[in-house]
Formats: C-alpha cells, sequence, structure tokens
C-alpha cells in the first residue's frame, strides 16, 4: 500500500524541472560509466593520481626510448598505468634468473634440451633503495633482441618535490647467454637534485631454516659473497647449487648532479644430480670451480661481457618469425610469437656459443644445423594454440611450454636440431610454424592452402651455407603469393625453387634484394606450395613424381572448396519471393478492380451534390 501511494506520486515529482535534471544527469552518468567499463572508469577517475604525481611524471620521461622497441615487437613493458601480467625473465639454459619474483632456477644438466626446471631458495638480484622517500615508480622491459630485462625506478627523495630532482635507478639483468655460469646485474644511479643521496644496499641474505647458507671471502684482495645451497629432486637426489657474488658496499652515496655505476656479478656452478654421501666432495669442487671463474671476471671488461652477450642473442634472433597481416582471431600475434620464441630460447642451452666445444663437435653440430634432415613433419603449428599462447604468467608456466615444445619437436623429426641448443631450437619454431620440411634432396612449404588470408614471414631458415627468407604476401586483390629471398653470402647462392607441381621450370634464387615471388598453386591431390633445392635436377625430375589430377590457382581452389550456397536454395528463395509478389499483387487487384470494387476516384460534382442534398 504504500509503495502504490508513492509510485501514484511520482508523476508529481517528475513535473519539477529540477527533478527531471537529476535523473538525466544520473543517466547519463550511468551509460558514461557503462560504456567505460567499472575498471576503465576507475583508471580514468583515478588517474591523475596515478600518474600525474611528480615519480610518475618522471617514469614517463624515462621510458619513452622504450616505446619504439615495443612498437616494432622487440619487447613488452609493464608499468603502473600500462601493468602486464608476463614474467619478466632472463635466462641462459643453464640458469633462469626471474627478476618478478626474485627467484634463481637452474638445470640439473647441461645437456641441450634440459631446462632451468629446478627453483632453489637463492636470491639473486641485490636491492638498491632510497631510505626516506616521498614517493617512487617502477617500470620493468623485457628485451628480446637484448636478452635482458631493464628496470627504472624514478624516487623523489623526502626533501624535495620537483620532477627534477627525481633520483633515477637504472638496472639491467643478464643471464649470459655465451658464458652459461654467468649472471649480471648493471647499476646505474643519477641525482640531478642539489643534495647528495645516501642509498642502501640489501642483498638477500638466507633466512632462517633456508637450505642456502652464505660466507665473505676474498679472491685477489676483493671481497665476494659464497653462498652454498641444494635443491632436493626426484629419486631423493640432491643437486647442490653454489653462487659467488661480488660484493656491494652497504651504502652507496651519491653526490649533488653526478652519477654512480656499478656492476654485481655473480657465478653460479651447480652439480650433478648426486647422493648425500657425496655432498662434501662435490661442494668443495663447486666452490673452488666458482671462486676461479669469478676472479677471471672481476679482471674482465664488463662492456666487452655485456658485448658479447647481446651480439649472441642478435644472433639467434636471425631466425625468426613477423607478422604482418593478420584477419582472424585464432593466429597469434606478433607480440605471442616474439614472447614465445624468447622464453623459449633463455630456458635453452648454446653449446655453438662455448668456446670450449672441440673444432670436430662444432662442426658437426653446425651441419646438423645447416641441413635439418625431415623436420619439421606433420601440419604447421601457427595454429596450436597450446605451443604459441597468448598468456604466459609465472616462470613455471614457462617451463613447462619449454618441456611441450621439445616434446613436440623431437617427435616430429627434429631430434638433431634440438640437439644443437638454442640454435637448432629457433631453427625448427620457425619451420613448424610454416609447415616447412626438410627431405633427403629439398626443403618444401607444405602449408594449408586455406589458411593462407594471413600474411607472414620465416627468416633466417638455414639451407647448407645460405639463410632464406620465405614470405606469405597478400596482393592488392587480396590473392596470396610466395616471396622467397636469399641473404646475400660471400658465395654464390646455388638454390633454386618451384612453385607446386613443378610444371614451370625451377627458378634460380639470388641474392638480389628484391627476392623472387611464387604464385600459390594448389594441386588436386594436396603437395606443397613450394619446393626449394640445391639440384636443378632433382626439381626437373620431381614433376614427373607427383602423378597429379590436376593444378588450380589459389582462388580457384578456394571457389571449389567454398562455393557458397547451393542452386536449390536460391531457387527457393526467388520462388517464394515470386509468389509473394503475385500474392500482393491479386490483393490489390480483388481490392480496386474486382467485384464490389470501391471506385478509385470519386468524382467532385458528384460529391458536392451529395452534399447540398437536404
Amino acid at each position: 500500500m504504500w509503495l502504490q501511494q508513492r509510485l501514484k506520486g511520482l508523476p508529481g515529482l517528475l513535473s519539477s524541472s529540477w527533478a527531471r535534471r537529476l535523473l538525466i544527469g544520473l543517466l547519463l552518468f550511468l551509460i558514461f560509466y557503462w560504456y567505460l567499463g567499472a575498471d576503465r572508469g576507475l583508471r580514468f577517475f583515478s588517474g591523475s593520481v596515478k600518474s600525474g604525481g611528480v615519480a610518475g611524471q618522471c617514469l614517463q620521461n624515462e621510458i619513452h626510448r622504450w616505446k619504439s622497441l615495443v612498437d616494432r615487437g622487440e619487447g613488452i613493458y609493464s608499468t603502473p598505468q600500462e601493468k602486464v601480467d608476463t614474467p619478466f625473465v632472463s635466462g641462459n639454459g643453464h640458469i633462469l634468473v626471474d627478476v618478478d619474483s626474485n627467484k634463481l632456477w637452474v638445470a640439473s644438466s647441461s645437456q641441450p634440451g634440459s631446462a632451468p626446471v629446478h627453483q632453489t631458495e637463492y636470491s639473486p638480484i641485490v636491492g638498491v633503495h632510497l631510505p626516506g622517500k616521498r614517493a617512487e615508480a617502477q617500470a620493468t622491459m623485457l628485451w628480446f633482441r637484448k636478452g635482458a630485462v631493464l628496470s627504472v625506478r624514478c624516487v623523489l627523495p623526502a626533501t624535495l618535490q620537483s620532477a627534477r630532482d627525481c633520483v633515477t635507478i637504472r638496472e639491467e639483468f643478464i643471464a649470459h647467454r655465451s658464458l652459461p655460469n654467468v649472471y649480471l646485474q648493471r647499476i646505474h644511479i643519477n641525482n640531478p637534485s642539489d643534495r647528495t643521496a645516501t642509498l642502501e644496499v640489501s642483498p638477500e641474505t638466507p633466512s632462517f631454516g633456508s637450505k642456502f647458507s652464505a660466507s665473505v671471502e676474498k679472491v685477489e684482495d676483493r671481497e665476494f659473497v659464497l653462498s652454498s645451497g641444494r635443491v632436493l629432486v626426484e629419486k631423493n637426489h640432491i643437486v647442490l647449487v653454489v653462487v659467488a657474488t661480488k660484493k656491494l658496499n652497504s651504502r652507496i652515496q651519491v653526490l649533488a648532479k653526478s652519477e654512480y655505476a656499478d656492476n654485481v656479478l655473480s657465478v653460479v656452478w651447480t652439480s650433478e644430480p648426486i647422493e648425500s654421501n657425496k655432498l662434501e666432495e662435490t661442494f668443495a669442487k663447486l666452490r673452488e670451480g666458482a671462486k676461479k671463474e669469478l676472479g677471471e671476471l672481476l679482471r674482465a671488461n664488463v662492456d666487452d661481457l655485456v658485448l658479447h652477450h647481446q651480439q649472441a642473442w642478435m644472433d639467434l634472433f636471425i631466425s625468426g618469425v613477423e607478422m604482418r597481416k593478420i584477419t582472424d582471431s585464432h593466429t597469434p600475434s606478433s607480440h605471442t610469437v616474439n614472447t614465445t620464441l624468447y622464453y623459449i630460447l633463455s630456458s635453452s642451452t648454446a653449446p655453438l656459443l662455448d668456446r670450449r666445444l672441440v673444432s670436430e663437435e662444432r662442426a658437426h653440430l653446425e651441419s646438423s644445423l645447416n641441413y635439418a634432415d625431415h623436420c619439421f613433419s606433420g601440419h604447421a603449428t601457427m595454429h596450436a594454440e597450446n605451443l604459441w599462447p597468448e598468456r604466459v604468467s609465472s616462470a613455471a608456466q614457462i617451463l613447462q611450454l619449454v618441456t611441450l615444445w621439445t616434446l613436440t619437436l623431437q617427435k616430429r623429426g627434429c631430434k638433431v636440431l634440438v640437439a644443437t641448443g638454442a640454435h637448432g631450437v629457433m631453427q625448427g619454431m620457425v619451420l613448424s610454424f610454416g609447415g616447412l620440411q626438410f627431405t633427403e634432396n629439398h626443403l618444401q612449404f607444405q602449408a594449408d592452402p586455406d589458411v593462407l588470408h594471413n600474411s607472414y614471414a620465416l627468416r633466417g631458415i638455414h639451407y647448407n651455407q645460405d639463410l632464406i627468407n620465405l614470405a606469405v604476401l597478400l596482393d592488392v586483390e587480396g590473392k596470396p603469393f610466395l616471396h622467397v629471398s636469399v641473404k646475400p653470402q660471400e658465395k654464390p647462392v646455388q638454390l633454386y625453387a618451384c612453385e607446386a607441381g613443378c610444371l614451370n621450370e625451377p627458378v634460380e634464387l639470388t641474392s638480389e634484394v628484391k627476392g623472387h615471388t611464387f604464385p600459390v598453386m594448389v594441386t588436386q591431390p594436396i603437395t606443397p606450395l613450394l619446393y626449394i633445392s640445391t639440384d636443378l635436377r632433382h626439381l626437373q625430375d620431381l614433376r614427373h613424381t607427383l602423378h597429379l589430377k590436376a593444378i588450380l590457382a589459389h582462388e580457384e581452389h578456394m571457389a571449389n572448396r567454398y562455393p557458397g550456397l547451393p542452386f536449390l536454395f536460391w531457387f527457393s528463395v526467388a520462388s517464394l519471393i515470386t509468389l509473394f509478389h503475385l500474392f500482393l499483387f491479386k490483393l490489390i487487384y480483388n481490392e480496386y478492380c474486382g467485384p464490389g470494387a470501391k471506385p478509385l476516384f470519386r468524382s467532385k460534382v458528384t460529391n458536392i451534390s451529395e452534399e447540398g442534398t437536404p
């Protein structure tokens, strides 16, 4: 009864102008909030608090140079405003440093195909903090081609207020690519203010009950921290871990308007899984090895070490996958592809970069890399979402992904490539993405003709001493075609190629910049779309061995494959439309022309006379 009375009074309430304005304003606010979404709406109203602070303003200036790298697909970054749920790691197959959680993962074997699957209780990152800070903002970047994690922190001291006075702490975390035992943390501090900044260094010390212990020792009059610990593995075996790290002072003073730089070098030595009765003997060997290697590193030029590391990663990314145009939701993006490649390579050893490798073994690995016999067999992995996941949120998921990729490559004829380490794994992943396969005499591109509506490029495919780039491109009408180019080498190129069926004379591939184009032809039954070989006679003879029923252009194949709706359907629709119009015509005819129909026009005179009649 009360509700009924209130509802009766509602029209009177809405008759007031201020009530109508209030209601309209409320409706507009709800529409605006719904359009933005709850999360975006909160960010919209609180964005000025997050990004407009002094430390946030300083941070935006620092990370501006990262944006171009991310736009080119060379990395990803996370900021307070653009958080990314992605693990920021650096690894080399022997060790993996998880920067987010400050954890060290190690491998129990140095053999190719093994991964750093054991998480230790050791914290490898040395913390540098400014006590008594007013505000702090941090951003992190994963740089694929340099194999490093970059971190920038802008800290405003408690006694200052201007963005120009923010102390900037830049750090770079590197698991060295060609020195598998080496981990490096580079620190650079910039103090633009008029006051001296005193920062505290807080190395992570083992907590009570930890399986790690630490002691301070000296090598060549330099102090370092020697940490020892163990990881329990299956069958009650133990993996021993020894880490030797350069010791920093507990405080760092940066004078006004000056900079400070230092490098924290660490050496990580691990054992094979052993039994408990061999602990002391194995620990002694590991400690001596770690001390010796750290002593050699302390005498080396750190800039040269970083340069060698970066060059090794850039050589790995000579090969790769480049997504150019994606027209469906099932094809992975450039971000997904590059992130997956980086994670797999970070967890793969690279024996070809080991300086201790003997020449015979190096020659054997290089020959396996240059001609990957029968890799990759089976359909392309481009649309395998479990191999190219859009989201990876932890180091443990990275290692699961590594296991899946290793198993897939080994079961698809790439066991020899996996044995060559990171370089071979990269080749196998590139071959698998597009459906490329080596046979005894040629390399064939056996992609599914029905999925060529996406445009992508596979670069750096090893074939003997040459590097091949293969791209699926679309012309102005959206029709696919193949583009092949060969990286210039000192020796002349001796490669030949022909499209599906090889009916036309094979084309000699050269190192010309413009490359070579091939039409996409589809055979019945289906055969590879392209053949590449060093043997011209082999390709000439190949056409006689395929035994094809027909060769169609790609558009003809798609028209036959998807001819549209059957003729009976269209005939039925046309018949229904015709019958409807006939029925409508009959209704109109009966209304105006049939028996008892009303006249279309009534006489004006008749109307007047009818009105004048009493």
